[in-house]
């Protein structure tokens, strides 16, 4: 049997900022919430998906994908919502990777405002739908998750509006 060697190497400075990133994600998630008027959603928006469409953004796919799922996923875990965990994961890190695959597409390493707004509106289709699937088969009911669509839309929307320009200032900022 013949072995196979990757060549990718991961430094300390690789493995400090991922997990500076995850730790900004749970704690943007856990910490940092507006309420609003969203009956659906119970009114909470969290600050996770802004946090996690900037580290995409600033930081690729991988970074933007470990965490979005390690953040978001140990918030689950440690608050009344660790049934939801395992799809969190998935789904927050299959976001990341999105948002940082196209963002770094062509070269442009996250340079483009059209082109990251792109990416985020792609990943939130995906976390619509995750998100859908998870509560029907959690719940056994595929009409109520609908409910939490609009909910959903806004937290896309507000990590939208805040991520994209924070973004475009820390890529100025690391030049």
């Amino acid at each position: 049997m013949q072995e196979v060697k990757q060549n990718t190497t991961v430094n300390t400075k690789d493995l400090v900022e991922t997990a500076l990133l995850i730790a900004l994600v749970y704690i943007a998630t856990r910490f940092i919430n507006i309420r609003l008027p969203i009956a659906a959603s119970g009114g909470l928006v969290h600050l996770g998906n802004t946090m996690l469409f900037i580290a995409a953004i600033v930081f690729g796919s991988k970074k933007g994908a470990a965490a979005g799922a390690f953040g978001m996923g140990l918030f689950d875990l440690l608050s009344e919502w660790a049934m939801w965990a395992p799809f969190t994961f998935v789904i927050r890190g299959v976001m990341g990777y999105i948002i940082g695959k196209i963002a770094w597409s062509n070269g442009r390493q996250g340079n483009n405002m059209i082109v990251n707004v792109g990416a985020i509106i792609v990943s939130g289709i995906w976390m619509i739908i995750g998100y859908y699937i998870t509560e029907g088969i959690l719940y056994g009911n595929w009409v109520s998750p609908a409910m939490s669509i609009p909910g959903n839309i806004t937290q896309i929307v507000v990590g939208l509006i805040l991520g994209v320009p924070i973004a475009k200032a820390l890529k100025k900022c690391m030049r």
